[in-house]
């Protein structure tokens, strides 16, 4: 049973996660041979404040 966790900065609108969502599931069921109905997907969605790249925060301006 795949499980996916997607861990992202901000925000997605609902329209955008289940696109995600289903692209990730098709590309597990074609390439993988994983039924659909075995795949489980979360999202994590962090405030900019949570995630550092190159040592700055990213509300940081």
């Amino acid at each position: 049973m795949p499980y996916v966790n997607i861990r992202i900065a901000g925000e997605l609108s609902r329209e955008q996660k289940a696109r995600i969502a289903a692209e990730i599931t098709d590309t597990l069921e074609r390439i993988a041979h994983k039924p659909a109905s075995y795949t489980y997907i979360a999202f994590d969605e962090l405030p900019d404040e949570n995630w550092a790249i190159a040592g700055k925060l990213l509300d940081e301006s």
